[in-house]
């Protein structure tokens, strides 16, 4: 398990330190702080290939490095530091195999998505066949890796399924365990449906999704939310599959360990399925090896305050961090581990510190709220048409909710006044 990242002079502060809980971590803060570079360095530290680009660090005449620390397949701790090499553009790489144990994913909000196997990403003495990782595009989840070759390292989401299902093997047992765990609701199953052909032009039979509205619907047109958590299911299943005939050939037993890197783990999630996906994502492997003795590490960017209220039943100080990217006064970035404070409401949640907004409100309610109270304190208000108390008498009425909480404060703030001589 990664245990911290340590970065000088690269990504968006001259210094950032995350010390990393052993099961959940979240990752909350504005867009453009560092999340998803979080999450790139992260996955690098972990398996020594980059997902997508290179990351750069500041210029001259800062010395920039990335020091990292995780569980290694020995009982000390691995650490290293690797400082930038200016001349050769790269991050220099210790010598060896990675001796991280377990399985590294790492799925990325636009729908690619990255497996390191210890079974198949590193071994002994050199085979420039082997990859150092396997990184696949979201074109390449559905179609294969890579897309264009005769032969491929992956069949891809489509063609699996479809031979899966045929076969009536122990994959596709697996794929309907996982799909079961990631599913929305009890009532909204991700349930495999008949292969159907969807093109006079695609000679294959796609997979379908039986709908709870009757009809089955193939998987190259359902919704966004639902291909990125089938997509999810297909890469787990893929991995363990790929990992666990790698170990047979081998000689060798299965990992006992996976850490999963998710980009924005709500992305295209009704609110009700983000409820619903850390608490299923961490009992995932128990659904697809159907045993309990894999750990999950979870590293998850979130905009969500679903995501974090989903965690409250769960959440352990011992193992479970979370983690905030903010702005401060100066402009700078800064990364603070925030103490656990359940807030029981998803409102509680979004004027927290993780979040940070005034008011759970429009923008609009939020000002007129804010002009009603300074008026209330007897403090002048500058807003043009919020300056006078039947100017924002009649924003209010325009913004707020009949049944808001706000209201009781102001009506009897408003008769009290109406009643003075």
């Amino acid at each position: 398990m990664l245990r911290s990242l340590t970065l000088e002079h690269v990504g968006p502060a001259s210094h950032l330190s995350l010390e990393l809980g052993s099961r959940i971590n979240v990752l909350a803060g504005d867009n453009g702080l560092g999340k998803t570079f979080l999450l790139d360095v992260a996955w690098w530290a972990l398996t020594r290939t980059w997902a997508r680009e290179l990351v750069m660090p500041h210029g001259p005449p800062t010395t920039p490095s990335i020091a990292y620390e995780y569980i290694a397949k020995t009982r000390a701790n691995h650490r290293h530091t690797s400082r930038f090499d200016r001349g050769e553009e790269k991050w220099p790489l210790e010598k060896g195999r990675p001796p991280i144990p377990g399985l590294v994913l790492y799925a990325q909000v636009d729908g690619g998505f990255s497996v390191w196997d210890p079974a198949r990403n590193y071994w002994k003495g050199s085979d420039p066949e082997r990859p150092a990782a396997y990184l696949f595009s979201s074109r390449e989840v559905w179609n294969g890796l890579p897309f264009d070759a005769p032969v491929k390292v992956c069949n891809g989401l489509i063609s699996d399924w479809a031979s899966w299902l045929l076969e009536h093997g122990e994959a596709f047992a697996q794929l309907e365990r996982v799909l079961t765990a990631l599913s929305p609701s009890a009532r909204e199953p991700l349930s495999p449906g008949a292969l159907a052909k969807v093109s006079l032009n695609d000679a294959r039979k796609h997979p379908t999704l039986a709908m709870p509205y009757g009809r089955d619907v193939p998987l190259i047109h359902a919704s966004a939310g639902v291909r990125r958590i089938v997509a999810l299911a297909y890469m787990l299943v893929w991995s363990w599959q790929e990992h666990a005939e790698a170990c047979t050939l081998r000689g060798e037993e299965p990992v006992h360990d996976i850490i999963f890197l998710v980009d924005e783990i709500e992305a295209h999630l009704h609110p009700k399925w983000q409820r619903r996906i850390v608490p299923a994502l961490l009992t995932v492997m128990d659904a697809l090896t159907g045993t309990h003795d894999v750990s999950v590490q979870l590293v998850a960017a979130t905009h969500s305050p679903l995501v974090l209220a989903s965690v409250e039943p769960l959440f352990d100080e011992e193992q479970d961090v979370v983690h905030h990217l903010g702005l401060n006064a100066e402009g700078d970035v800064y990364l603070e581990h925030l103490p656990w404070s359940k807030q029981g409401d998803v409102v509680n949640w979004l004027v927290s510190e993780t979040f940070g907004l005034a008011q759970g409100r429009s923008l609009e309610a939020e000002r007129a709220i804010e002009a009603a109270e300074a008026l209330m304190r007897g403090e002048a208000t500058l807003t043009p048409g919020l300056d006078t108390r039947e100017g924002i008498d009649a924003e209010l009425r325009r913004v707020l909710a009949g049944h808001d909480a706000f209201w009781p404060r102001w009506v009897v703030w408003v008769e009290r006044e109406e009643a003075q001589p």
